[in-house]
């Protein structure tokens, strides 16, 4: 939200809240845990890359390389015009928006990294951390109407990029890994 709330004309552009939104958030998080990407995905980046890498890179390389292998898994959207791509689309708009996405997918690495590192090393806490991010999408760009898909992203790199560098520098780049841990 604080990453919302910054940009230019967002407040003034609130809908407000509805019973509806209210109501509807829990099955649009259901539907986007088993069928959004959480699902499937955490159980290869965090239950299955992650384990691997950290041993052999440490956790914050480790997370930085699978931050980037995640971002490029998500490049084929940047065609569709919901990330802002598509037929009508310029190659200007792909070199503005992508790099926004990466530097989010980056900071949602670290803090999924630091999350599953804390909970002992939990898949299930995974997705559900990558549904809590999928969700707003279908929640929050509808009660803003000056936000986008492309400013819902560089409202998450501003509220997941300040938690990150959190992260990164109270935990000295350790992530809550530990030595021996899955």
């Amino acid at each position: 939200m604080l990453g919302i709330v910054v940009q230019p004309g967002a407040l003034a552009s609130f809908q407000g809240l509805t019973a509806r939104v209210l109501v509807s958030y829990p099955i649009y998080y259901i539907i986007v845990f088993f069928g959004g990407g959480p699902l499937g995905e955490e159980i290869g980046w965090r239950g299955f890359a992650l384990p691997r890498m950290q041993p052999r890179y440490g956790p914050l390389w480790g997370t930085l390389l699978l931050g980037v292998l995640w971002s490029f898994w998500h490049l084929v959207d940047f065609l569709t015009a919901s990330k802002g791509g598509g037929p009508s689309a310029s190659l200007a708009t792909f070199f503005v928006n992508f790099p926004v996405f990466f530097l989010m997918v980056i900071s949602l690495a670290i803090i999924f990294t630091w999350i599953f590192n804390h909970t002992g090393g939990s898949i299930f806490t995974a997705i559900l951390a990558h549904a809590s991010v999928n969700t707003p999408e279908l929640t929050l760009v509808p009660l803003f109407l000056s936000i986008d898909m492309i400013g819902l992203h560089r409202a998450g790199l501003v509220g997941f990029g300040a938690a990150a560098i959190l992260i990164v520098i109270l935990t000295r780049g350790r992530l809550g890994y530990q030595e021996g841990q899955v």
